[in-house]
């Protein structure tokens, strides 16, 4: 495919996949619990979000929470702490299980009045020579359809994500789209 990059950052250019930093923008509107699971209010606040209706309890477990409801009780009780493994499979089930609860009014807001106006922050070339840097600008662009995106978000599919926003949205910058696959920064707000 023309435009891809192939070895980025060879000559010190910096910065993430342009699909990691929309993830991260969902991540950010779906908002949730902010406080580490490390601490004990936002280790409470993931159990009750994670065993509050037996839904929340099937799809825990399909996300990877697989303890007993005995371990499962003396934790939300308090007489038992959750191992650091076993923090770390909370805290991901938890966001698989919000990124699944949240997707569906996520998508109706980004689809909204056409779409969602998406500000695309280009890569830092600060550390590569001056011979080899290239002019790369902040560009605005209007993305109209989110569902795949958003599907592939909810869904934890990161190369789906990474094709869809690649093949999809960024082609539509025009011929020189391919500069825009590694960005510092995307910002959008629905």
């Amino acid at each position: 495919m023309p435009e891809r990059a192939i070895d980025f950052g060879k000559f010190g250019a910096r910065g993430i996949k342009g699909s990691d930093a929309v993830a991260r923008k969902l991540d950010e509107l779906a908002d949730g619990i902010v406080t580490p699971v490390t601490v004990k209010r936002g280790l409470m606040a993931r159990l009750h979000y994670l065993t509050r209706t037996d839904h929340s309890r099937r799809a825990a477990r399909d996300a990877g929470l697989t303890v007993t409801d005995r371990t499962l009780q003396a934790w939300l009780e308090g007489k038992r702490r959750p191992s650091s493994a076993n923090l770390e499979r909370i805290d991901a089930a938890y966001r698989q299980v919000r990124r699944h609860n949240v997707a569906r009014h996520l998508l109706r807001r980004l689809n909204a009045a056409g779409g969602t106006r998406v500000e695309i922050h280009p890569l830092n070339q600060s550390q590569v020579p001056r011979p080899l840097q290239r002019l790369v600008g902040y560009r605005t662009m209007n993305v109209r359809r989110w569902d795949r995106i958003v599907d592939a978000w909810a869904a934890g599919d990161v190369q789906g994500l990474d094709d869809e926003w690649t093949t999809d949205v960024l082609p539509d910058l025009g011929s020189q789209w391919g500069q825009y696959e590694y960005v510092t920064n995307i910002g959008f707000a629905a």
